[in-house]
């Protein structure tokens, strides 16, 4: 996983909890070149966890234009099938993920609020999009909480 080197230690603590957790990572991968909107396929199954990609700010309806935090290296997703991003009207554009849009579900990978992940990252000074108040971006973690 790529980050921005002034990150990276306390990342490395991050995972370095989950993984005495036994939280499942599904995949840690490094991030796929976004290219616009055309790659935004609805169909897609990759479950990849990463972190660095320099890219806009993507949502469930598409990309706005200004930069991710991805872009920096300051935002790592976690398990994107099962912790999708959700507008404020249910839509998740993922077909794979929108049955983990109902966050009553209790599956492996799932995100919940004060779980293990969501205080390992808490501990760094890092938000989670899970707790957006409209838009709910459960697999986003960032620094700036953006």
């Amino acid at each position: 996983m790529v980050v921005n080197a002034r990150v990276a230690r306390d990342v490395v603590q991050v995972f370095r909890r989950l993984f005495e957790a036994r939280f499942p990572i599904k995949r840690m991968h490094l991030a796929v070149q976004y290219r616009g909107p055309q790659d935004d396929d609805p169909n897609d199954r990759r479950d990849y966890t990463a972190g660095f990609n320099c890219r806009p700010v993507l949502t469930a309806r598409g990309p706005l234009p200004r930069w991710s935090q991805h872009a920096s290296g300051f935002a790592i997703d976690i398990n994107p099938i099962e912790n999708p991003y959700v507008t404020a009207d249910g839509f998740v554009k993922n077909n794979h993920a929108r049955p983990f849009r109902d966050r009553s579900l209790d599956r492996l990978g799932m995100i919940r609020p004060r779980d293990v992940v969501v205080r390992a990252f808490a501990a760094i000074g890092w938000k989670w999009g899970g707790y957006w108040s409209r838009e709910k971006d459960y697999m986003h973690f960032s620094l700036t909480g953006r």
